[in-house]
């Protein structure tokens, strides 16, 4: 009788192992990288959608977070999703403008200047971004905008013409398009490097939103913000599709339906933290301006200039989506 038990419970040890076995075989397991800190509302928001994936697959898909640009630099990202070295990876669009006019579509200065301009910019212009990246062999699973773009500088500003000479951060085609119309002098800075680059007196001014601006504690170096509204640019999540398709159906409907619940919530959070960032930066010493008609008009024909630009490289193809956007 005793010998029964014991080879009935070696029976059950054996079947627990085989099944956690098979259970952590039947894991999949995925790297995020994303380039802003943990605390950033881009990275909260990512972090949530990785948590919900976990819940609805019972565990099946967990994706591990690496923010701040811990695993790869943003520039980095799209190569290293796209080459499979990582199998998800935040991206902020307008920085691979280079590589295919239509990423710097939400980089042009006035096009799109308030969150619904900037959603039905997104809508006009979904396919064909879907379209591009499934050519490359990914595919966005959400966007999220940030706020809208403002100038941080040293000294009080009334004109374009008072960034001349300037020292001017430069993350993307479209930001150093800028200065060299402004005739300032563009330098590259990542946003995990900023806060340096500030200290050390690398950067003197800059576009970015007022989330980049406080998370980077810019009010410890610059002590101006100019509420100019240029644009509002976007950060795609985007996926290997190998690794995408690799997965089985029902848990490719988990991740879909949490990146579309993921993409709701993160436009309302950027909406909502935009109002936030403003006053904290009030709080820190900061000035906030209105900015002047004259600096409203110079940027608007920077805008203008910039548009017509980007059609030329854009064609065809980016004037369907600038003529849908109009409609």
């Amino acid at each position: 009788m005793e010998r029964t038990i014991m080879r009935l419970n070696r029976l059950a040890v054996a079947l627990s192992a085989f099944t956690l076995a098979l259970a952590a075989h039947a894991q999949t397991k995925w790297d995020m990288a994303t380039a802003y800190p943990a605390n950033n509302f881009h990275t909260e928001n990512i972090q949530q959608f990785a948590n919900e994936v976990d819940k609805a697959t019972g565990g099946k898909l967990k994706i591990t977070v690496h923010a701040n640009a811990s695993l790869f630099k943003a520039p980095e990202i799209k190569r290293a999703v796209q080459g499979g070295q990582v199998q998800a990876g935040e991206i902020l669009l307008v920085n691979f403008e280079n590589e295919n006019p239509l990423y710097g579509l939400d980089g042009i200065p006035f096009l799109a200047t308030s969150y619904q301009q900037a959603q039905k910019l997104y809508k006009a212009s979904k396919k064909t971004m879907d379209d591009l990246l499934g050519k490359q062999g990914m595919m966005m699973l959400f966007t999220v905008a940030w706020p809208p773009q403002g100038i941080y500088t040293k000294k009080p500003i009334e004109s374009a013409s008072d960034l001349r000479g300037m020292k001017w951060r430069a993350y993307s085609p479209a930001t150093s398009r800028i200065a060299e119309l402004v005739g300032a002098q563009p330098v590259t800075v990542q946003a995990s490097e900023l806060s340096q680059a500030l200290a050390t007196g690398v950067v003197e001014a800059f576009m970015t939103s007022g989330s980049t601006g406080y998370d980077s504690k810019v009010y410890e170096q610059l002590s101006h913000f100019y509420d100019i509204q240029a644009w509002l640019p976007k950060n795609a999540i985007i996926v290997n599709k190998k690794a995408f398709d690799a997965l089985d159906k029902t848990t490719q409907g988990a991740v879909l339906k949490a990146a579309a619940d993921a993409e709701t919530r993160g436009w309302t959070m950027s909406s909502t933290k935009n109002d936030w960032y403003l006053t904290e930066l009030k709080k820190k010493g900061m000035t906030v301006h209105t900015p002047s008609a004259k600096m409203q008009a110079d940027f608007k024909q920077i805008g203008n200039t910039m548009l017509a630009d980007w059609l030329k490289k854009a064609g065809p193809e980016g004037k369907a989506v600038i003529d849908a956007y109009s409609k």
